[in-house]
């Protein structure tokens, strides 16, 4: 099997039907969206495209990329680009096979069911314990290839703390991503290749681009002692990789075992096939990921050591979030840095892309080594993108006063709820209050915002006063209604 060759990606087209198709068939028109059975598989099945065509494409002109944009490429174009990479696409065989250990050995090995490779999979301890109320073990026994390819690929993206030596991922233990979606009706291309840079622009942004050797883009194209020291202390930073590492980062050492003779079912997809995987091998000590790196699909923190890959936090997303994740914060409280992608995107030059878009934000809300929760959300952006740079920096910080009234304004009802159930000392779980209202001030939020985004685009600044006294009202109302 081949990712190249084989038809393994799961897509749906505009009457709801179901399609498997190689890579070079994504730019397809009929294609509306990825279609596997599990979100956190289309979230990674979006950046093992993005990635792809990152890594392989020739286009470094914006008139070219535009061009891509609306009259996307031929398959036979889009086979030339990956045709040089096909060596690293192998996925069984001998050899070298994506995102697996080449040198595993045999020395400290485990050997798991196929099942652990999901995130959100009971851990050993939740199985020893008998703590698996809610993610049932036994309900995954064996994989078909197409699941196993995106169920690996989901664990090396969003690897999180596995025990001694069991690494995390290149943007720690699920990351939050965010994607630009086109302007509807929008066809999965068009989705895919506006998270797609020029290709200079890309080689000149983390890592270092001189690295010619495979293995600095595609780590399991050989030892991982070949990239970092052996052991318990090695370490590998961005400037020892190609700019093309950060989208195929391998964190954890694993094996596929060869599946048994006999066919079967898939437990994710239930198809009927002639190979299901039931086992892997996996090792500790794999690619340490150390210091300062940027992931072109993530927003980044600013802690005392450092940026920091943002990661969903229980209470889900919402649009308490907007601003950081799409204009950046500099507030005293924190730093944030837009995702590089969306950055690019809302800078591109005024129409050139025709209508509103919308942010794809998604990621696990992870606790070590357990997955909490999976939070996916599309937040509208707008005619942002037609916004001028000194018309977007006066409405975050427009906006900026919005949500730090709603901030202000949800601690009081938190509070003066807790004043009126418990003494002063309880403690106790108030995230529902808090989930009630930034439910129930989205809506207006959301009118405000795209009110404000069309005065500001086309020339006008509207006065600040009665969208922020409108805005007051809305925040005093809601939080004197839930307290009652």
């Amino acid at each position: 099997m081949n990712l190249l060759h084989d038809p393994w990606m799961p897509v749906r087209d505009g009457a709801g039907s179901r399609h498997w198709v190689t890579p070079a068939q994504l730019s397809d028109p009929r294609w509306r969206a990825f279609d596997a059975d599990r979100p956190d598989f289309n979230g990674a099945l979006a950046q093992f495209a993005i990635g792809l065509l990152q890594t392989t494409t020739p286009v470094d002109s914006p008139i070219e990329w535009r061009h891509c944009l609306y009259s996307p490429p031929r398959s036979d174009a889009l086979r030339d680009w990956f045709a040089p990479m096909t060596e690293a696409f192998a996925f069984d065989g001998d050899g070298a096979r994506f995102m697996q250990d080449i040198d595993l050995g045999n020395e400290g090995v485990a050997v798991n069911g196929i099942a652990a490779l999901l995130v959100d999979s009971p851990g050993e301890q939740a199985l020893k314990n008998n703590a698996d109320h809610f993610v049932k073990r036994g309900r995954i026994e064996a994989l078909c290839g197409a699941c196993t390819v995106t169920a690996l690929f989901t664990l090396q993206l969003n690897a999180p703390a596995g025990g001694a030596g069991h690494r995390t991922g290149l943007r720690g233990g699920g990351p939050l991503t965010t994607l630009v979606l086109a302007p509807e009706p929008a066809s999965l291309w068009q989705h895919l290749w506006i998270n797609v840079t020029l290709r200079s622009d890309f080689l000149g942004q983390g890592g270092d681009a001189t690295l010619d050797d495979r293995q600095r883009r595609f780590p399991w194209l050989g030892p991982i002692s070949d990239l970092q020291a052996p052991g318990p202390k090695g370490q590998i930073a961005q400037s020892q990789v190609h700019p093309a590492h950060r989208f195929w980062a391998m964190p954890r050492r694993i094996r596929l075992e060869a599946p048994p003779p006999a066919g079967g079912t898939c437990d994710a997809c239930g198809r009927d096939v002639q190979a299901v995987f039931v086992r892997y091998a996996t090792k500790n000590h794999g690619l340490n990921y150390k210091g300062e790196w940027s992931h072109p699909l993530s927003p980044y923190y600013q802690t005392k050591e450092g940026w920091l890959c943002v990661h969903p936090q229980p209470g889900g997303i919402g649009y308490r979030h907007w601003m950081a994740w799409v204009l950046g914060a500099a507030s005293e409280k924190q730093a944030v840095r837009v995702a590089p992608t969306v950055q690019r995107v809302l800078s591109l030059p005024p129409q050139s892309v025709q209508g509103p878009l919308r942010l794809w934000a998604f990621g696990y809300d992870m606790d070590n080594m357990k997955a909490r929760c999976w939070y996916e959300v599309t937040l509208p952006l707008y005619h942002l993108a037609d916004c001028e740079p000194g018309a977007r920096q006066a409405l975050q910080a427009e906006v900026g006063r919005w949500l730090a009234a709603a901030d202000l304004a949800a601690g009081c009802l938190r509070g003066a709820i807790k004043d009126a159930w418990f003494d002063a000392n309880a403690r106790g779980d108030l995230s529902h209050v808090d989930a009630a209202f930034w439910s129930a001030t989205e809506s207006t939020f959301y009118r405000q915002l795209q009110t404000l985004i069309e005065a500001v685009r086309h020339g006008h600044e509207p006065p600040p006063l009665p969208a922020r006294e409108a805005w007051h009202r809305q925040l005093t109302g809601t939080t004197l209604r839930l307290f009652d």
